[in-house]
């Protein structure tokens, strides 16, 4: 603990000089500035507050090794008893600023933008990516998060090739970032006649909502097609150009949106999602200069990579990274994902905390 020291007196030094500056009249009128100050005290916060409980109880364990010297007996007692639970504190409070001490992810605390894409399989592939949508948007329910369908392509049976919704709420990112890559499905398709299971494959993207600080996107960069809307819909938006499609030149990126009868309202939308690739883009560019050592070492994060198989006739769902088996894929379905989730945060924790 004692390296630490140094390191959480500079953190603690800087805290207070963000508190000053955020109390700054030439801050206050800078909203930027502010939001990106504010941002950073947000992220050091809890840091601070439990180092700053354990000095105080540092403090206390000296107070109580000066009674052992100084008291009576009885009172030499009552400062052992004392000393025992304060040092169990101190043990904890010490695991607790490790963790804490861990690069922070400054995307934990942002909304999220979930993509489902349906990939090999076909229309059994289609069905379950609206399987995982439901799931996730029964667990951004229980953790009293709003979701916002943003984009949509349905199929005729009630699935959908491509489903992209903003989950807005606090910690989303923190809760769903180990969600991405390859969710694998494997059951007897309802367009089965033989009863032979099948295996299907759906992808998952956990894109965080970017600032506009974050990504500028310079208007000459885009290219703007209006287009009628196709699908589901009412007859407004079937018979005029709402749908837009915006397409970033410099990357290629692409986005549609045609959900609202508003040509504008599916401009914002779509702009927000191309806000979030872009970010997303940068992070990957940054997470790809580092080691591979160092990737492998705390997770690379790959979309590509199969994370998890949902195995309905076995009522099974299976974590391949952490080789945790649940044997209530019905709950799982449901929104019942807590498990899960800890479970992924609590181990790229440990392998961070190893690599250090």
């Amino acid at each position: 603990m004692a390296d630490m020291f140094p390191k959480l007196d500079e953190v603690e030094k800087r805290y207070v000089e963000l508190e000053e500056l955020l109390a700054d009249p030439k801050v206050l009128g800078n909203p930027k500035e502010m939001q990106k100050l504010a941002r950073e005290r947000a992220g050091i916060s809890k840091l601070m507050e439990t180092y700053r409980v354990y000095k105080r109880v540092q403090e206390e364990i000296e107070e109580s090794h000066n009674l052992l010297l100084e008291s009576e007996e009885e009172m030499k007692e009552l400062a052992k008893a004392e000393l025992h639970s304060l040092k169990e504190r101190q043990a904890a409070l010490e695991e607790e600023i490790k963790i804490l001490l861990l690069p922070r992810d400054p995307r934990d605390d942002k909304n999220t933008f979930l993509e489902i894409r349906a990939g090999t399989g076909g229309e059994e592939a289609a069905l379950f990516a609206a399987e995982l949508f439901r799931m996730y948007a029964k667990f951004a329910e229980l953790n009293r998060w709003r979701v916002e369908v943003m984009s949509q392509n349905a199929t005729g049976l009630g699935g959908f090739k491509e489903i992209i919704a903003l989950i807005e709420g606090k910690g989303v990112y923190s809760r769903l970032k180990y969600e991405s890559g390859v969710h694998r499905v494997q059951r007897v398709p309802v367009t089965e006649s033989s009863g032979r299971i099948h295996t299907s494959a759906v992808t998952l993207a956990v894109l965080p909502e970017a600032d506009d600080v974050e990504v500028e996107i310079n208007p000459s960069d885009l290219r703007i097609d209006v287009y009628r809307s196709s699908g589901p819909g009412g007859q407004s938006v079937n018979t005029t150009d709402s749908a837009v499609r915006v397409t970033h030149i410099p990357t290629g990126m692409v986005v549609t949106c045609q959900d609202e009868k508003s040509q504008h309202k599916n401009k914002a939308k779509a702009l927000k999602v191309l806000r979030a690739r872009l970010l997303d883009k940068l992070a990957e560019e940054q997470r790809n200069e580092i080691s591979e050592e160092r990737k492998s070492q705390v997770g690379s994060g790959d979309r590509s990579e199969r994370v998890r198989t949902y195995n309905f006739p076995q009522n099974r769902v299976t974590d391949h990274r952490l080789g945790l088996t649940l044997h209530r894929l019905d709950s799982v379905l449901q929104g019942d994902l807590t498990e899960l989730v800890d479970a992924l945060h609590t181990h790229y924790q440990a392998e961070a905390l190893k690599a250090q």
